[in-house]
Formats: structure tokens, sequence, C-alpha cells
């Protein structure tokens, strides 16, 4: 799949130099790792009968402290990827006895979403797989290099969140920036 991005970077410069002038290759390679990345989450969760929103919604409860419970707000402002259908994957998980829904005695309004013993054991078992092939994608860099990446994607992360504004926030398309 690189051969691929070579090609985009070739074909941008010989036919569109003013694009390849102005272009992040780095960028454009993040972009493709990522979408590699995220394609294998889902093909790994899939494979357990699960979406990535289900998997990302148990990860979120499981990373926090027993007895991994969350508001449905706390959940959507921790979870890594937003997921606009919560209710969905709420209720599709609770079908599933993946978690529990608890009267919230904070707010008579809304459940508390608790991960169960059957989503904990599960989540358990899906992790080290994913790890696993995490650890194959990177396998062609040494664990100084991956420190260094990670010190790079750190520092870009906080320079786009820049005095609590997101950045997506602050970013204009008018074509005149």
């Amino acid at each position: 799949m690189s051969k691929g991005m070579e090609d985009i970077l070739r074909l941008n410069q010989a036919n569109w130099p003013e694009c390849a002038a102005t272009s992040f290759p780095a960028l454009l390679r993040l972009t493709q790792v990522n979408n590699i990345f995220i394609q294998i989450i889902k093909d790994c969760v899939e494979s357990y009968d699960l979406q990535s929103a289900d998997f990302n919604l148990l990860s979120c409860l499981r990373r926090n402290p027993e007895p991994y419970v969350l508001s449905p707000t706390e959940l959507y402002q921790s979870m890594l990827f937003s997921s606009g259908g919560l209710t969905k994957v709420l209720n599709r998980l609770q079908k599933m006895e993946l978690i529990e829904r608890l009267d919230n005695p904070e707010d008579k309004r809304s459940k508390l979403v608790k991960l169960s013993s059957k989503g904990k054991t599960l989540v358990e078992e899906i992790m080290p797989v994913l790890h696993k092939h995490e650890k194959r994608m990177l396998e062609t860099i040494t664990p100084e290099e991956l420190e260094l990446l990670d010190q790079l994607m750190q520092r870009i992360s906080s320079s786009m969140d820049r005095g609590g504004q997101s950045f997506l926030r602050c970013i204009r398309f008018s074509g005149t920036d």
C-alpha cells in the first residue's frame, strides 16, 4: 500500500507541482497509516461480533476505575472516537449483556452505564489480540523511533488544542486563510 502513496506523491509532483509544493507528505502518510489502523481495529472487533463503536465504549468503561461506571456524558467525552449514535450503541451493548444501565442517583433523567462482568471479560480478551496486531504494524521501527514518533504526535496534538479550544472549531474553510 505504501507504493500507492509514493505514486500519489510522484503524480502530484509531476502533474500538480503547485499542490506538491504546499502539501505535507508526512500528513498524507499519517492519514494512510490511520486508515490502516482503523481497518485493523474494525476487522479485529468484528471477529468478536462487535462494531468499532461498541469496542470503543467497552474500552472506555474498562479504563476507568472499578466499578467501571460512567454517565453517558462522561462516556461521550472520554471515548477515543466520536460516536454520534451513542444511544444505539448503548442499547445494542445492553441487549448483548455487555453493559448495564443503572439509575443515576444524582440525575433522575439519565442512567449510568456500567461495564458488566461479561463485557469486562470480552474487552480484556480483545485488547491483547489488538495489541498483537499493533505490534506487528510497528515492528519496523525501533523503540527509540517509536518514542520520538509519540513525542511528535503529542506536540502536534497539543498544538491543535490550544487554550482548550479545539483546532476544528477554529478552522475556517473560506479559501482566504
